[in-house]
């Protein structure tokens, strides 16, 4: 009996090794640096896997052989075969079978795991560690600094992208302003919508000028990997010295350089909406 457990045993792994030669490669293509804790979990769920698949598989083959060992010693007064009620399995059928239950349980463990929107955020940025990105028309409802002078709104949708760029990436929030009361409605509606206890933005990284050319020179000083705009002009003139950049409107316009992305908001970039 134990060789015959040792048997089966040797024979599911044979299976799995077959089918886990054909997915691993495509496995472990991933980057190891994509790898987080749901990964690590996932390859300790296809130990657990093989284990429990290997008893289902034991299980039914010693429920048949304790029941013919139970028919055998029991005592017959009729005199007819005690087997003759047996239902005979080809072992092809069996092994059909257990190959079938192999697979699955390998196609499980390897179908797509959707990507976490933080994972998104930084092969969207290509691992920028810098980010500068103006307000208006991006992270506040508002699109002119006239708007400001009235109130100061923080998209809703944008909000969950904003943090988890903030919890990977250095990020500056600037705007041109008219004056000092549009200055204190947008750090208001910030600090309201919850952009600064996520530990990631501070309000010193909140920028204000009061021109557009003033925007221009933050961006040059602070030398990001990324800069987010929704003034073409000011795309153009930053094109020869930013690495990459992130124009928003809702018109797709003509792309002014090979390091200049599109998009009719940030949410819509990282796949949000």
């Amino acid at each position: 009996m134990a060789e015959s457990a040792k048997e089966e045993l040797f024979q599911l792994i044979r299976r799995l090794g077959g089918y886990l030669s054909v997915k691993m490669s495509n496995f472990f293509s991933i980057s190891l640096q994509n790898l987080d804790s749901r990964s690590v979990g996932a390859v300790a769920g296809l130990a657990v896997a093989i284990l429990f698949t290997w008893r289902l598989l034991r299980s039914p083959n010693g429920s048949q052989r304790r029941q013919r060992k139970r028919q055998g010693t029991a005592p017959s007064s009729s005199g007819v075969d005690t087997h003759s009620n047996t239902t005979l399995v080809p072992s092809g059928v069996c092994a059909t079978s257990e190959d079938s239950r192999a697979q699955n349980v390998v196609d499980e463990f390897f179908q797509p795991v959707k990507p976490t929107l933080g994972q998104i955020v930084r092969q969207k940025l290509s691992e920028g560690r810098k980010v500068t990105c103006r307000l208006l028309g991006v992270i506040l409802e508002e699109s002119s600094p006239e708007e400001l002078q009235k109130q100061a709104t923080v998209r809703s949708s944008v909000l969950e992208v904003l943090l988890e760029i903030t919890k990977f990436c250095d990020l500056y929030l600037m705007e041109s302003v008219l004056d000092d009361e549009s200055e204190r409605r947008v750090l208001v509606a910030l600090e309201d919508a919850g952009v600064f206890t996520s530990g990631g933005l501070v309000k010193d990284k909140v920028l204000f000028c009061s021109t557009e050319n003033g925007r221009t020179s933050f961006v040059r000083q602070l030398e990001p990997d990324w800069h987010i705009d929704t003034n073409h002009e000011i795309i153009s003139q930053l094109a020869r010295f930013i690495k990459y950049q992130l124009h928003v409107s809702p018109i797709r316009p003509e792309r002014t350089a090979a390091n200049v992305l599109s998009t009719s908001s940030l949410e819509q970039f990282f796949g949000c909406i």
